[in-house]
């Protein structure tokens, strides 16, 4: 049995907040995410093809790294019943099979009148960021 979801309402947020996940990339997360997805680039699939590319071998799916942001935000900061707005990414580095990925969810700034939180997001491999980026959400509050 998998462990109750986390989560906080925006008036127990503040400011410099913190959560992570960690998870470990594997082939098998590659095709499911590309049975999912529908995104069959031969970079994420074919050893031979992505050997000739300028990454010298497969890689992930940069939005399968960004799927680990969501999960943070969905299941432990802010949470379940945050609603999702905006989210930018700035892809720094692949990720490849084997890579252990650091997702890592800041509040960086709140907006009371809203209930909304600036969050600031990084993916890090090997302490290096493959991504980086920032959330806008919804958070729930106890008063609504």
């Amino acid at each position: 049995m998998s462990e109750a979801p986390k989560g906080y309402y925006f008036e127990d947020l503040k400011t410099g907040q913190e959560a992570t996940y960690v998870r470990r990339i594997t082939d098998e997360d590659i095709r499911a995410f590309a049975a999912v997805s529908g995104d069959n680039n031969p970079i994420h699939l074919d050893e031979d093809y992505a050997a000739g590319t300028m990454f010298k071998g497969r890689i992930a799916h940069g939005i399968l790294a960004a799927s680990f942001i969501s999960k943070v935000i969905g299941m432990e900061l802010p949470g379940p019943g945050t609603i999702y707005m905006s989210q930018s990414l700035n892809f720094r580095a692949p990720v490849r099979i084997g890579d252990e990925v650091l997702t890592t969810v800041t509040v960086s700034e709140l907006v009371p009148e809203k209930n909304r939180a600036k969050l600031t997001t990084r993916c890090l491999v090997g302490g290096n960021a493959v991504l980086e980026g920032e959330a806008l959400v919804k958070v729930p509050s106890r008063e609504s």
